[in-house]
């Protein structure tokens, strides 16, 4: 968890999913990303698991999620 002023942002890695694979979890400031991607005869073939814990000023109201070009995973929320 990086802090910029009033803004708390969270970065990670999923290039290698599609966005319907990507699911991001907020709940009482832990933040959790997963991703899986299935193979087509179903198996699943590749998982993605972060957590994190924001801190406590962190207003749970103001979570945006953005996926870059490049497959990077930027999750922003406000200082209260």
């Amino acid at each position: 968890v990086r802090a910029q002023g009033d803004i708390y942002q969270v970065v990670a890695d999923v290039s290698q999913f599609e966005p319907p694979d990507i699911v991001v979890i907020v709940s009482n400031c832990h933040i959790v990303i997963q991703a899986e991607k299935v193979a087509e005869d179903g198996t699943l073939c590749d998982t993605f698991t972060h957590k994190c814990q924001l801190p406590e000023d962190m207003d749970p109201l103001s979570v945006s999620c953005a996926l870059t070009e490049v497959g990077t995973l930027v999750i922003t929320a406000r200082r209260r």
